[in-house]
Order: C-alpha cells, then structure tokens, then sequence
C-alpha cells in the first residue's frame, strides 16, 4: 500500500516527480500515517490564505514517499481554522506548525508545542502577517515578548545564555544551554530574529521579479533556491528548458556545493585550533568566487540561474578553466584531507562529537548532509534524479557514526564526487541555446520545485493568480528539519564544544525564517 492509494490525486506538470491532491482532515491524517509506516518523509508544511478567492485557508503539506513527492492541501475554515497536529508522526512539524499559526492563525490541535516561534515582539496578538488582509506597509507597535523557556532544575544546574548577537558575521540565535559543570543537559533554540517577511513580499510580483527574490532567500544557496523556483515557475508556463542551460545549472550547483564546503571545511578546522586548514580551505574558496565572477557574473552565483534557463553561457575559455580549477582543487583537498585525518588534536574533538545516532537521525527527520553523515542515505540526486543527473550516476556520500568526523568525512567525500560531476557534465554539454522566453503563467497555477543544495532538499512551491502574477510563494529549507537534531546532539558534550558541533551542521538561520 502507498501513501497516495486511496486519494484523488494528480500529477504535477514538470520535471519534479509529484503529485498534488486535495484531501479532508481523515485523509491528510491516514495518508501521513501511511507514510510514516512506509518510510516517507516530511518535507514541508506551510500554510495559504486564500480568502481572496472566496475561501478559508489552506494547509499544505509535502510528503518523500517512495514514489515521488505527495503535496497534499487541506482546506481549513475562514473563521477559527484549525486542524490536527501530524508532529506526532513527524516530529518536524512542530516549529513549521508554530510558524504557520504566527504567521496565518492557522491552530493545530494536539501539537506537543504551541509556543509563538517567528513572532517575537513585531506583531501584536491576533495579528497574523501572512493573511491577505494585513498591509504590507503596517506600522505596528511591539508587542509583549516574553518566551516562557523550559527550564531545568536540580543541584549545581545552572543557565548559560548565548546570543542573539554573536562575535563574528554569523545570523543571530539565541541559544539557551542547562548545564552541569560543562556538561550539557539540555539546549533550547530561539530562532526567528531574521524574519523579513520574503513570502508575503512575493505576492504580485510576476515570475521573473520573484526569481530574483527566491535567489536571495539564502545567500549561500542561491542556485538551489532559484533553481527550484525555477522548475516550479516552468512546470506552471509550460516550459521546455534547453538542454544546455540544464547542464549549466547542475555544474552551478556542485559548485555551489564545492566552496561552501570547502568554507566550512576551513571554520572546522580552524575551530579545533587548526588555523592552517582555516586559511589553505579558504584560499581554496577564494580561487573558486573569484573564478564564479569571471565566469557566471557573481562571486556567489547570484541570478544565474532563471526561469528558462540561465542568465549566460560560459565563455570559450570557461570549461578549460573550470577544468583547470577542479584539478587544483582536487590535488589540494586530498593533500589537506591527509593533514586532518592524521591530525591527533583535530582527530580527537571530532571524533564522538555531537553525535546523532542513525535510529534518534531517522524519528526525528534529519535530511540532508547530516542525515547521510548518520547512515540516511536520501540524496534527490540518486533518489529522483532529474536531468541532467539521470545520466551520472551521482555516488552518495554516506558515513553511519553521526558525529562530527562523519560530517567531515561526507563534505570531503562530496568535495570529490561534485568536482567528478562537474568534469562529467562540462565532457557532455553541447552547444546549444541556454534560455527559453517564459509565457506567462495561467490564474490559479500550481507548481513544485525540488533541488538537492548542498545543505539538503530545498523546496518551493509557487501559486499564481491574476495576470500570471505569484499569488503565493513558500520556499522551504532543510534547516527546519536539522536544528532540532543540534539540540539533541549537543547533550552530554561539553559547552566548549557545541561552536564545533554547531559548525559541522551549519544550518540556516534566515533561510529558514521567510
């Protein structure tokens, strides 16, 4: 039996794998719970509005079945909606349950945890910023913040509290650690200090407006997200994306995937005291953006990737480059490898770090780059492979420890085989156009994206309205799912430890927080 056997349901238009089908509060239960029985995942839960067409609202949800991608929309009264709690199933869902109530109203009924998650003090009780009737432009006062954090008694516990401002660049978090000595007994997050309200902002904007926004959700994985904007804005207008422009966006992506790997590599070892794996990664980085700039017009890879296609084609000289650059990189990265893996110091703080055994990885939903670090072999590049990774055989890093060694040895691993697609992919792309004129989109279109970044599956679902325009856009970050495995594996390590951990996660903060 399959998660979708019993449900009217309808493919999705487009190169994602997926099916969309509306259903009552009894089917979105049993369909999660079938499933959950049947090794499917959650992947995003978001919330509509859409009263502005004479409804209530709208509860969607997305679901990894074996199959392919299963959206499902439930929809929910205008006045009190509500609904059942799926955190029961999958744990995941609860801050995505919370943010969807700050930022909609919409209640679910039984959830472990009702507390306010993106609010803080910028809206008031009972003003939701999502809804179609609240102005975008509102100038409102700030309301009571208070966060009744769990706290932890007993003899010698005492409170250590991090953030939200930190040494440094990074996001802010505030991070609230219960401890014992050293020893941690417990860590709650408080996220959501970066809200800038990009879903809401996208409504009206027409695809190509809204592409540029998408790439901008998470500067670190700006191909991802456009890339997936892309595909569901083309699976909505109809089109047909050269064959080439498909071979540009993937060698971007394992770019893409290359440098912020090698970034964190450096900030791994430089977080061990290994201040020379910090500047040589870095270096390394640093040849790679500003190779980025000379060839695809931005350090970061931002706007290269747009609906149709992408924004240019690569110079002559660019493959012979790129080539260039990935054997350098290779020759590099296996020399450091060797300095990290026979380095007693870096050897001894990674290894049992932060762990996060495969069965704890596996209940809780834990996605991408750390779940193959604890024995979850998902890669959408192996497991719904769409062009042009049908034709490679992408090998999935995989290690089954969970700590932060395995975290290591998977972004090397991955370093190795993105610099192999890239070559495989500069051998077989042929000459040919690299952007498609995108028609406009139909009112009341439907579409999915789905990437694997280099952080894990990003999604977003994209709906339009009148004139073509988005009526309504959810990115969706695999970060969601990751940091409450960080609480989890923070526990019984030592407080000098969790930068480390947190490091060997590197999970968004405003890329999930829209």
């Amino acid at each position: 039996m399959t998660a979708a056997s019993d449900l009217a349901i309808q493919p999705l238009p487009g190169v994602v794998s997926a099916r969309f089908a509306h259903v009552s509060a009894a089917q979105l239960r049993a369909a999660c719970d079938r499933a959950k029985s049947d090794g499917g995942r959650l992947v995003a839960l978001w919330g509509c509005d859409d009263t502005d067409l004479g409804r209530g609202f709208a509860l969607n949800v997305a679901l990894a079945v074996r199959e392919s991608l299963l959206c499902l929309r439930l929809p929910l009264p205008a006045e009190h909606p509500h609904y059942s709690s799926i955190a029961d199933l999958f744990p995941a869902a609860t801050r995505m349950q919370r943010a969807a109530y700050d930022l909609l109203g919409l209640h679910a009924d039984g959830s472990p945890d009702s507390r306010k998650w993106l609010r803080h003090g910028a809206w008031p009780d009972g003003t939701f910023p999502l809804r179609k009737s609240f102005p975008i432009d509102a100038a409102l006062d700030p309301a009571d913040d208070h966060y009744p954090f769990v706290r932890v008694e007993g003899e010698g516990v005492h409170e250590i509290a991090v953030g939200p401002v930190h040494a440094g660049t990074i996001e802010p978090g505030h991070f609230r650690f219960s401890i014992v000595g050293e020893a941690v007994l417990r860590l709650e997050q408080r996220l959501g200090y970066k809200h800038k309200g990009i879903e809401k902002r996208a409504e009206g904007m027409s695809l190509e407006q809204c592409a540029r926004l998408a790439g901008r959700v998470s500067g670190d994985s700006t191909v991802a997200y456009a890339w997936a904007y892309a595909q569901a804005a083309e699976s909505l207008a109809g089109v047909q994306v050269p064959a080439r422009a498909v071979w540009l966006r993937a060698i971007a992506l394992e770019i893409e995937r290359v440098h912020n790997h090698l970034g964190d590599l450096g900030y791994l070892g430089n977080d061990v005291a290994l201040a020379f794996g910090f500047f040589q990664f870095w270096r390394l980085k640093e040849l790679v953006l500003r190779l980025n700039a000379a060839l695809f017009g931005h350090r970061y890879l931002m706007d290269y990737v747009v609906p149709g296609g992408v924004a240019r084609d690569l110079p002559l000289e660019g493959p012979q480059q790129l080539f260039e650059l990935a054997a350098t990189i290779e020759s590099e990265v296996s020399v450091l490898r060797g300095i990290y893996d026979e380095h007693a110091g870096a050897q001894d703080r990674f290894i049992g770090a932060g762990r996060v055994a495969p069965e704890l990885a596996q209940r809780l939903g834990l996605c991408g780059l750390p779940g193959r670090a604890s024995g979850l072999a998902w890669d959408l590049r192996v497991d719904h492979p769409v062009a042009p990774y049908d034709e490679l055989e992408v090998r999935m890093a995989i290690h089954d420890q969970g700590d932060v060694a395995a975290r290591v040895s998977v972004r090397f691993d991955e370093v190795f085989e993105s610099l192999r697609l890239i070559r495989a992919m500069l051998g077989r792309a042929s000459a040919g156009a690299v952007h498609e004129p995108v028609p406009a989109a139909p009112d009341g279109g439907f579409g999915i994206g789905l990437v694997e970044g280099w952080r894990g599956e990003v999604l977003v679902a994209l709906e339009t309205g009148a004139g073509g325009c988005v009526r309504r856009m959810h990115p969706h970050d695999p970060s969601w799912q990751n940091w409450p495995l960080l609480e989890r594996a923070v526990i019984d390590n030592i407080v000098p430890d969790f930068p480390l951990i947190n490091k060997s996660f590197n999970l968004s903060y405003s890329g999930h927080d829209l």
